[in-house]
């Protein structure tokens, strides 16, 4: 053993923590060798953006992607190709959104202590843009499915992994998280499956003539939206204004010791996150222009890609992020995540495309279908009495991990045509039924 090793040793110094410590040193000493300034911050960036990430194996699926567009490849292959390559996108965009806000002087301080909020919200930019492209070549099916799938991925899948990652990693501690936080969101999610299941039972309450139109459930679903809207920015007034006392917790005043150390500056960081945007959005219409096909290819239904696989390459961010902060024991943190990106989606981002969709002069009401509410509505009150008594065990993940497992299992063996939801498909199957929108 060399006198280094023992030196170590002797003062407490881990050989894990000695070979991370030499790792950096090596990686500082190849970059400060770097002659010109400007070349010198372009390589730290570089390496701090793309190389620092355990995704880093998914990158050359992006260029990959872009190739098979141009030689115009089969249609499954840069599906395939996009959805690997906003992987790691989507956990990198993230990453830079929160530099970005943290190196903001005006920003940081008042939402220092908003961890959970700002990680949901720059989790789901991959999904809003998705969602946008989505509307704008008028797949409403495929958005309003990615976007089910997303709320019900982030209860189920990311939470559920977080509870049982956490609980092994603290086998010996008993882990409580913060009652009132998680009743809040469960409250928000409640309100918001009320709002998606009106304009299905609307649909549905009458049997006879006279049936109910479109444009009555349309109505239903806009002014439902402008309730959620409300809702959620009074959600944000009560969080970031009148109570922020409630939401402070000490994992979010050590947070910065656990966090990636931001090497880059704001203006590197906000370049980035442009470029990662872009990148973003024409994978995204890649994604999005080909998921049919890729679906009758590959033999699988197009409801089961926007449910399943489209929320967990979204989810990546986190999924990470949760599952990291739930290892350390800070399930407040992991809450916030979780539960907050699934409550933005649903109070926000659902209600938002409706009310963009209106604006457009296009038709999406809230109505997601049959299976597709009571899906939703199991994943909720399931995550409900999970969270009910403030202290989580392993147990209590895979629970809700098995729960995801046969919701995709259930998406799997459907086979509804596109364009279609369970609902419309079953009505059709019983003769003559009404007219749902979209």
């Amino acid at each position: 053993m060399s006198s280094s090793e023992n030196y170590d040793m002797e003062n407490g110094v881990s050989p894990e923590k000695t070979l991370l410590l030499r790792t950096t040193s090596e990686s500082s000493d190849v970059v400060s060798c770097v002659r010109f300034r400007m070349l010198r911050d372009f390589v730290t960036n570089v390496r701090k953006v793309i190389f620092e990430t355990k995704l880093l194996v998914l990158f050359p699926a992006i260029p990959m992607a872009f190739a098979a567009h141009y030689y115009s490849f089969s249609r499954p292959w840069i599906f395939g190709l996009s959805l690997l390559g906003l992987t790691p996108l989507a956990e990198r965009l993230s990453f830079l959104t929160e530099v970005v806000i943290n190196t903001n002087c005006i920003l940081h301080r008042p939402y220092r202590n908003m961890g959970g909020l700002v990680n949901a919200t720059c989790g789901n930019a991959t999904e809003l843009i998705i969602a946008m492209f989505a509307l704008h070549k008028r797949k409403i099916h495929v958005l309003k499915y990615s976007l089910l799938g997303s709320i019900i991925s982030n209860i189920l899948l990311v939470l559920g992994s977080s509870l049982l990652c956490g609980g092994i990693a603290n086998l010996n501690k008993q882990q409580q998280f913060d009652l009132m936080q998680a009743n809040e969101n469960t409250l928000l999610l409640l309100l918001g499956l009320l709002c998606h299941t009106a304009p299905l039972l609307f649909n549905l309450s009458t049997t006879g003539p006279p049936k109910p139109n479109g444009a009555s459930v349309l109505q239903l679903s806009r002014a439902s939206s402008i309730v959620m809207l409300i809702a959620y920015v009074a959600y944000l007034f009560f969080q970031l204004k009148t109570h922020t006392q409630l939401f402070e917790s000490q994992e979010d005043q050590d947070d910065d010791n656990d966090k990636e150390t931001a090497s880059i500056g704001f203006w590197s960081a906000f370049i980035w996150l442009c470029l990662m945007t872009i990148i973003i959005s024409v994978l995204s219409e890649y994604v999005v222009g080909t998921i049919e096909d890729a679906a009758e290819t590959w033999g699988i239904s197009v409801n089961f890609i926007s449910i399943i696989l489209l929320p967990i390459v979204g989810n990546a961010a986190e999924h990470a992020g949760s599952v990291i902060f739930a290892f350390k024991n800070k399930l407040d943190i992991s809450l916030g995540v979780a539960m907050g990106s699934a409550s933005q989606i649903l109070m926000f981002v659902v209600p938002l495309c409706v009310i963009i969709a209106w604006i457009m002069g296009i038709n999406m009401s809230l109505d997601f279908g049959l299976l597709e509410t009571g899906c939703l509505a199991s994943s909720i009150f399931l995550t409900a009495f999970t969270l009910q008594d403030g202290s989580s065990h392993y147990l209590k993940g895979v629970i809700l991990i098995l729960a995801y497992v046969v919701i995709g299992a259930c998406f799997f063996v459907q086979h509804v045509p596109f364009g279609k939801s369970s609902h419309e498909s079953n009505m059709n199957n019983l003769g003559p039924g009404r007219n749902a929108v979209g």
